[in-house]
């Protein structure tokens, strides 16, 4: 099994397409479909479905495109280790992250570290928490900022950035702000809520303080940005539960402390792969944050 076979595998598996995978190689499209034959040869299963609109994986297909994703990493790794033991650190960082996470400037953050190590290509990817902890264990990310998921263990380090409580977001002419006092849940079991889709960290956080205070709720709105969330409660369509940092993003809205929900906090961290798997990019990046966080006053 050639490595170029792994590697034009996860292409066709990526684009769900011949053609464009074989020109996001830029290798023929006949060179590309032999080396595929030649991995299915090897293997002696088909590893695609393949029709005249479209190509799906097989259930053998989807059980090699984790290992395959993972030795190619582990490749682009190894690399990388040599080049950073020569004194230059090159290849790719891949990071992924939530929108408007705590405890880090993701952008001043990545513009300190293209200044530091220009020969290093940054790829950026934003999702869900829990997407972001499957992709740094399957090796598809170097690290990622996220909220702390169930997802961590022994595939996974985390290392602590920030946490937080948090907050309910209101109208001003809405019934809360009126009161101006600290919430419960039990107090929003009858509201209307705006929220992220059940991925998020936030949405997990808040989803579990009403679980444990044994209060149902239901999201109405559901959005994937924080800047929609934020249109919807200011146009007084529902409340939401939020981080406490958010409340600075609108000040037009009412922000209101959220109580009785125990230990309940919205905890970031960064999400890396064991010691020995993590990548001289990887490791690089840490270095920078951490040396950043302690020159803060």
């Amino acid at each position: 099994m050639e490595l170029r076979h792994l590697q034009h595998f996860v292409a066709v598996a990526e684009d769900r397409h011949f053609t464009r995978a074989a020109e996001r190689l830029m290798v023929s499209q006949s060179g590309l479909s032999a080396s595929i034959r030649a991995l299915e040869r090897e293997l002696q299963t088909p590893l695609f479905v393949r029709t005249t609109r479209r190509v799906t994986l097989t259930e053998a297909g989807r059980a090699l495109l984790g290992e395959a994703e993972r030795i190619l990493a582990q490749v682009r790794s190894a690399h990388e280790a040599v080049a950073a033991v020569q004194g230059v650190l090159r290849g790719t960082l891949s990071l992924g992250t939530e929108q408007c996470i705590a405890g880090v400037h993701v952008a001043g953050l990545l513009a300190a570290f293209r200044g530091r190590h220009p020969d290093v290509e940054i790829r950026l990817r934003q999702a869900g928490s829990g997407a972001l902890a499957e992709e740094v264990a399957a090796g598809r990310l170097d690290l990622a900022f996220a909220y702390r998921t169930r997802a961590d263990g022994d595939l996974l380090r985390s290392v602590g950035l920030t946490s937080e409580p948090m907050t309910v977001l209101c109208h001003p002419e809405h019934p809360l702000a009126a009161r101006g006092a600290a919430v419960t849940p039990a107090d929003l079991g009858g509201e209307v809520f705006v929220d992220f889709h059940p991925d998020w960290g936030p949405r997990r956080t808040t989803d579990a303080a009403f679980a444990a205070a044994g209060v149902r709720r239901t999201v109405a709105l559901e959005v994937n940005d924080v800047h929609t969330l934020l249109d919807l409660v200011d146009e007084n369509l529902g409340v939401a539960v939020v981080p406490q940092h958010f409340r600075h993003k609108r000040p037009s809205l009412t922000p209101l402390p959220l109580k009785g929900t125990g230990e309940a906090e919205y905890e970031t961290v960064a999400l890396l792969p064991p010691e020995r798997a993590a990548s001289p990019a990887a490791r690089a990046l840490m270095t920078l944050l951490m040396s950043r966080d302690a020159d803060q006053p």
